[in-house]
């Protein structure tokens, strides 16, 4: 006979969240299984476009790229995108 799982069926994320900051996984280490992670970080990308720009806003960009945790092709390609989807008629 399958035992019942002490870990409710949750509704929202938000519920789940809840659930997980007032408790252990470990208390429910029985109830878990192992499941492989793949991550596709070095994804390579389709296209390539070179942009030239001053040295100044380039080191401007770097700097806030750092800030955030990114590299600076990752923000800039995010906020080309980011600009698109907003001048989309």
């Amino acid at each position: 006979m399958k035992k019942k799982s002490r870990i409710p069926k949750f509704k929202t994320y938000e519920e789940e969240t809840r659930f997980w900051d007032t408790h252990s996984v470990t208390d429910f280490a029985d109830e878990t299984e192992n499941v492989d992670i793949v991550f596709e970080l070095d994804k390579p990308r389709d296209e390539t476009l070179i942009v030239r720009l001053q040295k100044d806003f380039k080191d401007k960009l770097e700097k806030t790229a750092r800030s955030k945790g990114l590299n600076v092709s990752t923000l800039a390609r995010m906020w080309l995108m980011e600009k698109l989807h907003s001048s989309r008629l």
